[in-house]
């Protein structure tokens, strides 16, 4: 049986992977906060994000690969998808909202965007510092249920700039810049929606400690 334990994905290895995946997703959120700047970088910082969306891609699939392939993980393997899969959503928001941009060539952003992509990047930092704690959960269990909860406060704050910037919009512009309007709440909305997701990937975290202690 040496043969077939050399070729065995180790338990280590998917913790390797979860922090290749983390990063992804910070240099996403730092790329996509640049963006909102707007500026001779805009087109630079968004392809970022794009590069980075890739990066997470290749990482999940090695997630899901290794899961199939190892007879014993770190845990549960469903907790394993669950949080891979939380994580690549968020960075797939943050293309998302990359890409809504491309679309609709905007190079101005309101000051609610920044504020939000400002929460994205706090997230994704605490998401990140985080995940190498899930190596040894019983040891760090206090410090992953700190992190984990600011996460949620990050989130909720990002929701109060959502609901703040759309009502500001509605009143501004509905009615006289019917299309800007529009465009700029598709970019508040996939914003809104990166910080839903890093709060998803909170919970996961905070699921597998449950289970561990």
């Amino acid at each position: 049986m040496r043969w077939l334990k050399a070729i065995m994905p180790k338990e280590e290895r998917f913790f390797a992977l979860f922090q290749e995946h983390a990063a992804a997703v910070v240099a996403a959120a730092q790329a996509l906060r640049s963006a909102l700047e707007g500026g001779p970088g805009l087109a630079k910082h968004l392809k970022t994000v794009m590069d980075c969306e890739h990066e997470g891609d290749r990482v999940t699939r090695e997630v899901l690969l290794a899961v199939r392939r190892s007879f014993i993980t770190p845990f549960d393997r469903g907790d394993i998808t669950g949080l891979i899969s939380s994580m690549d959503d968020a960075i797939d928001q943050m293309q998302k909202t990359a890409k809504t941009i491309l679309l609709f060539n905007v190079t101005q952003f309101e000051p609610e965007m920044r504020q939000m992509a400002d929460c994205a990047v706090r997230a994704s930092l605490l998401m990140q510092k985080a995940i190498p704690l899930l190596n040894q959960i019983n040891r760090n269990v206090g410090e992953l249920n700190n992190l984990t909860e600011q996460i949620v406060r990050v989130e909720s704050e990002a929701d109060d700039l959502y609901d703040a910037a759309r009502k500001r919009l509605f009143e501004e512009r509905a009615r006289t810049q019917p299309m800007d309007f529009w465009v700029a709440v598709e970019i508040l909305d996939h914003l809104e929606k990166v910080t839903d997701s890093l709060d998803d990937v909170a919970n996961e975290i905070h699921s597998v400690v449950i289970e561990h202690v």
